[in-house]
Parts: structure tokens; sequence; C-alpha cells
């Protein structure tokens, strides 16, 4: 069942930085069908924290060849589910078992690996934007033995390299086809081309002397929003097609605060509606009154279990196939193009526009 919640043991917890660490869990022969994944997508965890269910959503940081499962979560100022990882679970784990409630992989920020390929891919991380990127230049070098890869991961020091020990090996491992490259913003490199952070002029020079775009057959971008928009400005400025990059935003800082701004669009939502809503093969239905913010709210509000984890349209676990009605998305930091050009929205982000909708979590 893609949106069931399983109880995974915790297999172990590594510290990875100061303010981060990584969970592996220990998937069960019988649910490893259920928990297969493709390098870049993430797990959403659900815990009880003070009472209070939490869910938040984590890339795998392991690639599908390795078979493992396992996650990096880095603790955030304020962050209810990181810092309950980083500073309460290792004290738990330390004194017997533990388990987390998982969700089966998720999400469409992925590489997906063509053994005879020759291709030359180029990722941008900054932080924990590390995350996904590190399991797709796992899986794309271990098994597309003639592509290059180059990767420019931005940190404010040293200290907060997300996964070093393994970026190292991977450089040592594949020197021949994989280039890495670090952006300090609070530590001197020696170079002022490698000082400060990911953006627009550290872009324009990377495309000039280091890469030419238009070798590039694909462009991956994870982080930050302020980077991503940096380095997507220079990739159109280069003229690179918008189908040849794809990002993941990692945070939404800067995101939620439009989030209630109204528009012209909105000003049409109906003030009553019958949702329909396919979730794991199961039709639900409730009525939309406008108490609640979001369809994914109301349907939480009428005792339905909604598939979601961010609520801030940064994530895509609430995505769903409008298949009759209208809604208005109000932010979409997760769907391509195309996807939504085909039906698909965040339910978290919709209101209705029309007096029926049918949104099926399945497709």
């Amino acid at each position: 069942m893609e949106h069931q919640f399983y109880s995974l043991l915790l297999r172990e917890i590594r510290q990875e930085t100061p303010d981060c660490v990584s969970l592996e869990f220990e998937v069960p022969v019988s649910l490893c069908d259920v928990f297969a994944y493709r390098a870049g997508q993430y797990l959403t965890l659900r815990a009880e924290i003070d009472g209070e269910e939490v869910r938040r959503s984590y890339s795998l940081c392991s690639a599908p060849y390795e078979g493992r499962w396992r996650v990096a979560v880095k603790e955030v100022p304020g962050g209810r589910f990181s810092t309950f990882v980083n500073r309460r679970l290792p004290k738990g784990f330390a004194s017997g078992e533990v388990r987390l409630d998982v969700m089966p992989p998720q999400g469409d920020f992925v590489f997906d690996v063509d053994e005879q390929s020759e291709g030359f891919y180029v990722f941008f991380a900054a932080g924990s934007g590390i995350t996904p990127v590190i399991a797709m230049l796992k899986e794309g070098l271990y098994r597309e033995s003639k592509s290059r890869f180059v990767l420019f991961y931005g940190n404010r020091t040293s200290e907060h390299i997300i996964f070093r020990e393994e970026l190292a090996g991977l450089k040592n491992c594949y020197s021949d086809r994989f280039s890495l490259y670090y952006v300090m913003s609070a530590e001197h490199p020696g170079s002022e081309l490698f000082y400060g952070r990911i953006n627009k002029e550290k872009c324009r020079v990377f495309f000039s002397t280091l890469i030419n775009p238009e070798e590039v057959d694909d462009f991956y971008l994870c982080g930050p929003l302020g980077m991503i928009e940096e380095v997507e400005a220079v990739l159109e400025e280069f003229s690179v097609p918008s189908g040849k990059w794809h990002k993941e935003l990692f945070t939404v800082e800067g995101a939620a605060a439009s989030a209630k701004q109204s528009s012209t669009v909105e000003q049409r939502a109906v003030a009553r509606a019958l949702i329909e809503v396919i979730i794991d093969d199961e039709i639900f239905r409730f009525e939309w009154d406008g108490t609640e913010d979001n369809i994914v709210d109301a349907g939480l509000a009428n005792q339905i279990d909604m598939p979601y984890s961010c609520k801030g349209g940064v994530c895509s676990t609430c995505k769903a196939k409008v298949l009759e009605g209208e809604v208005h998305m109000r932010m979409n930091y997760a769907l391509e193009e195309d996807q939504v050009e085909g039906g698909y929205v965040l339910s978290c982000q919709c209101v209705p526009l029309s007096e029926k909708v049918v949104l099926s979590f399945d497709d």
C-alpha cells in the first residue's frame, strides 16, 4: 500500500556532522518490494512527539544497488522532527530497540539509470540538499560505467560537509569520471571562486571554465530556494532547455509566506463542495465548507488519513491527480511543469473551485 505506514526497526544512527545524523532502517524481506526505490526518492517518517503526531519527509542517501534504506536528518532551528531525531532519538536508541512509522518511498526527483548511457550529468547541492544527490551519484557511477558526473556542493565550513568521507571515497574510486567542487561560505578554501555561496556570478564562471552546458545531458539542483533560483537563472542565460534541469527544494523558507496570499483565481473558491479522494484503491467522501485552509486539512478534519508531510508545497507526498472538477493550487515547489499540465496538484495547497472535486492519490 503506497500511502500506508509501516513500523520499521531502526538499525543504526550515525553522526554525520555536528548537526546532522543519518538513520538506517531494517526492512523485512517481506516488505522489500514495497520499499523498492529509485535514486533520489524520499521516505516519510511519522512519530509522536510530546503527544502530537508529526510527519516529515527525508531523502534516501543510500543507493538502490546497496540494498539499504538510510536517510539523513539535519537539525534546523525550531524544527520539531529534526530536533527530535538529532537530540532525543539517539538516547532512546542507546537504551534499546527503536521503531519508527515509515511510508514507502515516493518522489519524482530521481535519477533513472541507463547502463548503456555515455551521459554527462551536473549536480548542484547545498547543505542537506546533498542527501538525494549522493544517492543519485552512487547509483549512477556504479551502474553507468561510461558516464561522467560533476558535483558543486555548497556549505558553511568543511566541518558541515555531510557525507564528506563518502564523497571522498567516490572521488578516489571514480577519479576519471567524477569531479567534485566544494563551495564554502564561512571558510576560505584558498580560491575566491569557491568562497561564498553558489550564485549567478559563480555559475557563470563554472559554465565558462569548468563545464560546457551544451555538453551536459541533465542538471540536478537540490537545496534552498535561493540557490536553486540563482542556478536556474544562469541555466536560462546559457539557453539550457528547461527540460534538461530537475530540482528539489529542501527548505520552505521564503515560500510559506506567500501561501496565504489571495489571488483572483482563489477568490473563485466555492463555499461548499463535495470532495472525493481515492487513496490506495479506497474512495472517501467529505464536505468542503471552507472551514479548513486546504483539501488535506479538510480531509483530516473528517477523520480521513490523507497523505501529507510538509504542508508547504515542497515535498510531493500529497500529490494527487484531478479526475473531476477544478482546484486552485496556491504554491508548487515540487511538481514539474509537465506534471501540472497533466492534471497533478499538491493537495495541501488546493482549494476547490467547483462544487465537486475528485482527486486520485493512486495515479
